[in-house]
């Protein structure tokens, strides 16, 4: 039997220099991480972490794992052939705005579509800060930035959207400015079976500073971001009275104790529901910014369907071998 020692933070720390610029939320993401990994219980050698290209893709030069750093846009291809050879590996992806959502488009959708036991980590800060502060497919429209001089006209995904578009079992968010909340998001998301997609709301200091500074600076945040518990009512702000009330198809803001609110008018957040349309309506929704986990629902995951169908096929097959194939049906002999 193979020892296994207990780990901590550190042990997942590679001896690489972290090449972000000072100030980049990714260095808060990138040891919310390394603390989460004791806390799900693999050893290193069981962990791999997959990127695509990026400032979010040197990620895997950081963790003392296996890690593998891909092509453009391809981390889900490179991620599912992982999971594939080895289900009982625990498999990262990292990724960003641009690498996900815009070249890697049609990978993540499908990544997501098959419900893969995959986590990936969507690093957004709303550009594309590898290559110089060009606008992404999240930036907001009207923002001006080098390849915008005049304006964005596109209009930008909401990832929490796409991702329930695409029939996601898990999706949750975090911010970059709260390590310990997304410590356990992190957490969250490698308990789940199935494809977990993570969004980290992060801040690109150089590029697109205080991109989220409306929710996240020291005035707002506390008025400003919502913290779901599932089974608990969607209640925020800093008296902690405030909270989200369903107006016919729509949501509200509403303070309770104001015009006979009671804190039984508050939704209570059910992130297991099946039927996905309130956690549309939270990803959609821009006051307050909802963080935690939005949605989580079982479903089988693809490898498990892929290792029943490969066993039914081999228990049904005449051919138990090459051997077998290779003579079956009308052969012959060359003199």
């Amino acid at each position: 039997m193979i020892e296994t020692k207990e780990l901590t933070a550190r042990d997942f720390s590679s001896d690489q220099e972290v090449k972000w610029c000072p100030g980049c939320g990714d260095y808060a993401i990138l040891k919310a991480v390394q603390k989460a990994m004791p806390m799900v219980g693999k050893q290193r050698e069981d962990v791999v972490f997959v990127s695509g290209i990026g400032c979010s893709s040197r990620f895997p030069y950081y963790m003392d794992t296996y890690g593998f750093h891909g092509i453009h846009g391809r981390a889900p291809a490179l991620a599912s052939g992982v999971k594939l050879a080895n289900p009982d590996l625990s498999v990262w992806q990292i990724t960003g705005d641009g690498d996900a959502l815009a070249i890697g488009g049609n990978h993540f959708i499908h990544a997501i579509r098959r419900n893969m036991g995959l986590n990936i980590l969507l690093f957004n800060n709303r550009i594309y800060g590898l290559t110089k502060g060009q606008f992404s497919p999240t930036t907001d429209l009207g923002h001006k930035t080098k390849s915008s001089p005049q304006g964005v006209i596109d209009n930008p995904f909401h990832p929490g959207e796409l991702i329930l578009g695409a029939q996601g079992t898990f999706f949750a968010r975090a911010v970059d400015i709260n390590p310990r909340h997304m410590t356990d998001i992190v957490v969250e998301a490698e308990k789940h079976e199935g494809t977990a997609v993570i969004e980290i709301l992060q801040n690109c200091i150089i590029f697109n500073d205080k991109v989220f500074s409306e929710f996240t600076s020291k005035e707002h945040k506390d008025d400003a971001l919502l913290y779901l518990k599932h089974g608990e009512p969607m209640i925020f702000g800093k008296e902690g009275n405030k909270g989200l009330r369903l107006n016919g198809l729509d949501i509200e803001v509403v303070t309770i104790g104001e015009n006979g609110v009671t804190e039984d008018d508050i939704i209570v957040h059910d992130a297991h529901k099946v039927n996905p349309t309130m956690h549309f309506m939270l990803v959609r929704l821009e006051y307050p910014m909802v963080l935690g986990v939005i949605r989580s629902i079982e479903q089988e995951p693809f490898e498990q369907r892929l290792t029943k169908q490969v066993k039914m096929v081999e228990e049904k097959s005449p051919f138990k071998s090459m051997d077998d194939l290779l003579q079956s049906g009308e052969t012959w002999e060359i003199k």
